[in-house]
């Protein structure tokens, strides 16, 4: 992307998620920039009335439209106000919503990838500085705005100004002021492009300064259990003293640059400020305009100078922004690969859906070593699969494969016959209802939860409330299946255990009627005695459809047709809970007996 380009198409992105904002933003500052330029005209024509001993009511007409049309301004600017903040709000929710759709569209792998989760977490942080990004591109459009309404407002002064100054003869001596205005103000707009370069490029250390300030304050603020326990206070004090000092150190020598940056524009602008009232006041003396009109054209021209150099500190600004809307344009870029398919899956009334691993080696990206190497397994439907073995043994890793999830680094998964990627991405997802160990539930609704919709089926959600064990908690809810979940948007919500909140996932999973039903060690916060209860219940209430149960834990194998151990990545025995507990030498049999006394 070429940099010139980059503030523009943020621009564009950022103008969709509400295109009537700055519209409505600019006939707001239209009406804000009226004001100033009709008082200063007005106070003209005031002062001008007094000087010249014009009748009482002359003077009180004056004053009457003076007070008359700033009220009339005051009120269409405060009704622009509250339609531009409610537009703003609608921008910024839909640009959430944009960060959310992007998000939730990345494919999987993306999801997890840390440099993508970096370029996320820069963008909020980049927002905290000095809203650098988009919010401050935002500002910076709407300060430019101003600027030109000044610039056009001003206009109409100076073209009434010079009409009046060239109706009288010449004189070098205005001619010289003219000059010397004309040069001052070109001087000055050099001096404040160069100078606000540099400011730019000294702000950046601040905007460096501040990031890791932040970052340091979240890590202090999402640690207090263990700064409570171990009393880590005194470390916590000592390293904010010393972020502190950076901070005044960094601060102070960015607002001395500064300072020192600034001197020759501050004095060029004061030169230019005094040639303006030497040249207003020389040609009133001269008698081209009247003496009220001092207070006009001087306002006129010290507005017109403020605009034009505020102008350049803006394009300066955005300039310095763009590499922060690099980072924001860079995640809206971010393009899915993984291919989707286009074969249908069948929908089967008899859940025939037979899927076999060959030869599947994956790693993650990044790692040099394999996740998961040479997988063979086949799962039949209605089959009862038990995938166990130590933490870090590759059975999550299996399941995001087998929901394809991530696509295999070697070898290929067949279901009834053709390689999985060849289905429709989203079809395939369908057949598959999991829990993982990190599920979760949104504060909405039960029955919204239950259905992973916006509506529900009463009588389903209600009877697999109860089948999973939730029957006796359900009767004391006020509002049964409209009771919302946690108070995060509403104080009538209601609190739920983590047990409770396990079994509401498992009715979640049953509600999807999926062919296949996986659970993902979402047991593994309960005792091995709870888990096994659970285990066995839901195995219950399966039904015929293929249901794989993971764990590290061996408290779903016996009841399980085959039992996949997993070790080191690798799928080191497959049988029967009798037939693996019979090697003694197996990996299987080292797992049951140290797990044995809580199956007793």
């Amino acid at each position: 992307m070429r940099r010139e380009n980059v503030t523009k198409k943020a621009l564009k992105i950022y103008h969709a998620y509400n295109p009537k904002y700055f519209p409505l933003c600019f006939l707001q500052i239209v009406f804000q920039n009226i004001s100033p330029y009709f008082n200063l005209w007005m106070s003209a024509e005031i002062v001008t009335a007094l000087y010249e001993g014009r009748e009482r009511r002359e003077l009180y007409l004056l004053v009457g439209v003076t007070l008359l049309g700033n009220l009339l301004a005051q009120v269409l600017e405060a009704a622009l106000g509250r339609s531009v903040q409610n537009t703003l709000e609608e921008l910024q929710n839909n640009e959430l919503a944009a960060f959310n759709r992007k998000t939730l569209s990345l494919d999987y792998d993306k999801l997890e990838n840390p440099e993508i989760r970096l370029l996320r977490r820069k963008i909020t942080e980049n927002s905290w500085i000095n809203a650098y990004g988009v919010k401050r591109m935002r500002f910076m459009i709407e300060e430019l705005m101003s600027h030109v309404v000044n610039i056009v407002f001003s206009m109409a002064l100076f073209v009434e100004m010079v009409s009046l100054i060239i109706a009288i003869p010449f004189h070098w001596l205005s001619f010289t002021l003219f000059a010397a205005m004309i040069g001052f103000l070109m001087l000055t707009s050099l001096f404040l492009t160069r100078s606000e370069k540099k400011i730019s490029v000294v702000w950046e250390t601040v905007g460096d300064q501040m990031l890791r300030e932040n970052r340091l304050g979240n890590g202090y603020s999402t640690h207090w259990l263990d700064n409570r326990i171990y009393r880590q206070q005194n470390i916590i004090t000592k390293l904010r003293n010393k972020v502190t000092a950076d901070h005044l150190k960094v601060f102070s020598d960015v607002n001395q640059k500064n300072f020192i940056l600034r001197i020759p524009a501050s004095v060029l602008s004061r030169l230019l400020e005094l040639c303006t009232y030497l040249i207003v006041c020389f040609y009133c003396i001269l008698g081209a305009f009247p003496v009220g009109s001092v207070i006009k054209y001087v306002g006129y021209l010290g507005k017109v100078s403020g605009s034009i150099g505020g102008i350049f500190r803006d394009m300066n600004e955005l300039r310095n922004n763009e590499r922060f809307l690099e980072t924001y344009l860079a995640f809206f870029d971010i393009r899915n690969d993984m291919y989707q398919g286009s074969l249908a899956v069948e929908k089967r009334s008899d859940k025939k859906y037979d899927i076999a691993f060959r030869n599947v080696s994956f790693k993650y990206v990044g790692c040099e070593e394999y996740a998961l190497k040479n997988i063979n397994l086949d799962l039949k439907v209605g089959e009862r699969l038990a995938v166990v073995g130590m933490n870090g043994s590759g059975k999550t890793t299996f399941i995001k494969l087998l929901c394809r999830l991530y696509d295999p680094t070697e070898g290929e998964i067949h279901m009834n016959d053709f390689n999985i990627r060849k289905y429709d991405y989203r079809q395939y997802l369908d057949i598959f209802s999991v829990v993982f160990q990190d599920y979760n539930l949104l504060a909405v609704p039960l029955g919204n939860n239950v259905a992973s919709d916006a509506a529900w089926d009463s009588v389903k959600a209600e009877r697999l409330l109860y089948e999973v064990g939730f029957g006796e908690r359900y009767e004391e809810l006020p509002q049964k299946l409209e009771t919302p979940l946690y108070k995060n948007f509403d104080e009538d919500g209601v609190n739920i255990s983590g047990g409770e909140a396990q079994k509401i996932a498992l009715a979640r999973a049953l509600y999807k009627d999926a062919p296949f039903i996986i659970l993902d060690e979402p047991t593994a916060a309960l005792d091995p005695v709870a888990e096994a209860e659970i285990y066995s219940k839901f195995n219950e209430i399966v039904g015929d459809k293929t249901a794989i149960y993971i764990s590290h834990r061996l408290s779903s194998c016996r009841f399980c047709d085959k039992i996949a151990v997993f070790d080191k990545g690798e799928i080191v025995q497959v049988g029967t809970h009798e037939e693996l507990l019979a090697d003694e030498t197996g990996k299987y049999f080292e797992l049951w007996n140290a797990q044995a006394q809580y199956y007793a």
